[in-house]
């Protein structure tokens, strides 16, 4: 999936010259998606904001271990699933503050600025909210974001056909929760 632009970043990014031009070509190219992709495993929208500045920040001290062996949004996509899981887990040591936010998410929706939906998008929310943490990760990758099980795979380190199996029962579960409710 390399497009003109990230081979252009990648061109930036490879002359210490340009390096910063480059750098700031990235966030603006992928700042709104990996915030979304952020905000679908980690629920909350300041929470999300601090995740996706140490993902930037992960990506500027990194940039001259990238060595284009994957696509860049390839390489950016896993630090943003790692640093979110990373809180993810992190947040768990506090059981209570992360059941919380996930709850808390779908109560505050309707008056969330960064949240225009509608009742089907909230209750897809709510059915999301009860997946287990590696099939709604891979429902999102998938449902949200159309990237294919072969750059999954790359970015969460696992078989496609792991991926596949956990998108189809993610997927089940949903369809269960909706017939359910």
């Amino acid at each position: 999936m390399s497009t003109p632009v990230s081979q252009n970043i990648i061109q930036l990014l490879s002359n210490p010259s340009s390096r910063e031009q480059g750098y700031r070509m990235l966030v603006r190219e992928y700042k709104e998606k990996l915030y979304w992709l952020i905000r679908r495993i980690v629920l909350g929208h300041d929470d999300t904001d601090d995740v996706l500045q140490n993902v930037f920040v992960k990506v500027w001290q990194n940039l001259d271990k990238f060595r284009g062996d994957s696509d860049l949004y390839t390489w950016v996509y896993r630090i943003a699933v790692n640093e979110a899981i990373a809180y993810v887990n992190k947040q768990k040591k506090y059981p209570n503050a992360l059941k919380d936010n996930a709850e808390g998410l779908t109560r505050n929706l309707e008056s969330d600025n960064y949240f225009d939906g509608d009742e089907l998008q909230e209750k897809l929310q709510k059915a999301l909210e009860k997946l287990p943490e590696q099939q709604r990760i891979v429902f999102n990758l998938r449902y949200f974001d159309e990237m294919k099980y072969q750059d999954m795979a790359k970015v969460l380190n696992r078989t496609e056909g792991a991926l596949k199996a956990n998108f189809h029962h993610a997927v089940k579960k949903i369809e269960d929760f909706f017939s359910d409710n």
